[in-house]
């Protein structure tokens, strides 16, 4: 469907001179009573245009959602804070489609997997062919958690062999141990591959099972094979990951009832790892394809000694692009995911503009590229960043914002992570809402899915903003029918464009709390600190200690 008329309304609304600065009470206040849900959905509409063909990273359309959202940025006075005095930081992307083998120990003879049935795998170097063969090792949940007193590599070096996990922790079969059902990022399987690393192995193997991933082998079959897209990486001793069917790893240690058993004694404390007593062969034949997308950055600079710092308040830009036909159209416009998102930052951003707010911290305005590829923009910027990371206090990530109505409240993920939860909270009150936590969202470690998480790996605290769940005037269950309906009709579909039936309200309460507390966290004397429970605490002083 063409929305060309929307396109020209978008460009004549932001070609309208800045308004009068309004008086209030604060500079928070006056920034929050500034936002404009009507800028936001001017943005927005242009964002989602066909035009723009859904935004796709390296694409003529998404070169063109990334200069358009630096040319607002350059509108807005806000200071480039890219590579070389540009709004552009340069994301290098590299696209592996493999074509594996894997052959395994079965009954003391080796046996060859067949692929997407049996077993999935790539490759985690750079290279058109990759191979790795070792001893096989189980190592339980693969978890090293000092925190928690966990270590599920003690007493054996796996340095050249390939390891086997499972995923999740074992909070979820021992409510006792971790957090319980409650995920964390231990318990992801980008978390596996991350420790073997560190361990020095060739290969990992990880155990699938629906209750333990939270989907179906379906998911990941589809998901691991065809171009696996990431950004580009040196070569470490890593050299191949996968996935294997519960039944082929059966078949590995000898029955169902001998998974069963090893994976119930991986629950207990004081688990050692397992030599499986064979070796595995693993072959990755990749085509390999290089391609460049960006992440734009504006910032508006702070007032005092604490300038060098920032708040940084992000969203990703990207979405998939032209892709197969629904209903006869074929552009995903991603309007909701996640042009709502930078459509508010672009709203925010000029909120703050147009009321002079001046706070100690300078405030970073980020769009990050590729995210639907993997997390792909905020990882490069978290390994190559213009802004130094000890500089960094705060990120507020904004992936999909409401458009259904008012709220009586307002949720983000991370609340418990870190005392920036508690600036959070501060600033909903002043907005007169509460804070709700999604148990769904907890219990599928979302925490661990958007564009803050390379931020919080490298020991940022963040929150990655959601709705509420009490909307004014509607009845309960509300919120579930449009999560259920978005997701079952519109999620990375062609239909999730514009709609007439977008409300803006919502919109601006979420940016009102988010402008409150990314300019209390950019005036506080300190930055916000990790809570002591969490998993990401060590990663936070280990920040703090390599500042210069």
């Amino acid at each position: 469907m063409r929305t060309l008329t929307l396109t020209v309304m978008a460009v004549a609304v932001l070609a309208a001179p800045l308004a009068a600065p309004l008086a209030a009470q604060s500079p928070a206040d006056r920034a929050a009573q500034a936002v404009d849900g009507r800028v936001m959905q001017a943005h927005l509409e242009f964002l989602a245009d066909d035009a723009l063909e859904g935004r796709a990273p390296g694409t003529r359309g998404g070169d063109l959602a990334a200069l358009y959202i630096a040319t607002q940025f350059k509108r807005l006075g806000l200071e480039p804070a890219g590579d070389s005095g540009s709004y552009l930081h340069q994301v290098p992307v590299i696209s592996l489609d493999p074509a594996p083998t894997l052959t395994l120990p079965q009954n003391g003879s080796p046996r060859a997997l067949t692929y997407r049935d049996d077993f999935v795998l790539w490759s985690m170097h750079d290279s058109a062919s990759v191979s790795a063969a070792g001893d096989l090792v189980y190592v339980g949940y693969g978890i090293v958690a000092p925190e928690y007193e966990w270590n599920d590599y003690a007493g054996l070096d796996v340095k050249g062999k390939i390891v086997v996990a499972l995923v999740n922790d074992p909070g979820l079969r021992d409510s006792t141990l971790f957090r319980g059902r409650i995920f964390t990022y231990y318990g992801r399987w980008t978390y596996k591959l991350e420790e073997a690393e560190r361990q020095g192995a060739a290969g990992i193997l990880l155990v699938h099972t629906t209750e333990s991933a939270t989907y179906p082998w379906g998911t990941v079959s589809s998901s691991w094979t065809g171009p696996q897209v990431r950004v580009e990486r040196d070569a470490g001793p890593l050299r191949v990951a996968g996935w294997l069917t519960q039944d082929a790893a059966a078949a590995l240690v000898g029955s169902r009832d001998s998974l069963d058993r090893m994976m119930a004694a991986a629950t207990r404390r004081g688990f050692r790892p397992v030599p499986l007593g064979g070796k595995a062969e693993a072959q990755v034949t990749s085509e390999v394809a290089r391609s460049v997308t960006y992440n734009v950055l504006g910032r508006m600079p702070g007032s005092g000694a604490l300038a060098d710092e920032a708040v940084m308040i992000g969203g990703h830009y990207d979405h998939l692009g032209v892709g197969t036909p629904v209903d006869g159209d074929s552009i995903y416009n991603g309007a909701m995911d996640n042009a709502s998102g930078i459509g508010a930052i672009l709203a925010m951003a000029e909120a703050m503009v147009e009321t002079g707010v001046k706070p100690a911290r300078s405030l970073v305005f980020m769009a990050f590229g590729a995210e639907e590829s993997g997390l792909l923009g905020s990882t490069a910027y978290a390994t190559r960043p213009t802004i130094a990371l000890p500089n960094l206090a705060a990120v507020l990530n904004i992936d999909v914002v409401n458009l259904s109505g008012r709220t009586r409240d307002v949720s983000a993920l991370g609340v418990d992570q870190s005392s920036l939860g508690e600036v959070f909270t501060r600033a909903a009150r002043a907005e007169s809402l509460e804070v709700s936590v999604s148990e769904d969202a907890l219990l599928k470690g979302y925490f661990f899915r958007s564009d803050h998480f390379p931020f919080v790996r490298a020991g940022v605290p963040s929150l990655s903003l959601q709705s509420g769940t009490s909307f004014v005037g509607q009845p309960d269950g509300y919120a579930r029918e449009q999560e259920d309906d978005y997701n079952a009709n519109r999620y990375h579909q062609p239909a999730d464009e514009v709609l007439p039936s977008f409300k803006y309200e919502g919109a601006e309460q979420v940016m009102r709390v988010v402008i409150r507390t990314a300019l209390a966290a950019a005036s506080a004397p300190s930055q916000p600190t990790w809570s002591e429970g969490s998993e990401f605490r060590e990663a936070g002083l280990e920040r703090v200690r390599s500042a210069p």
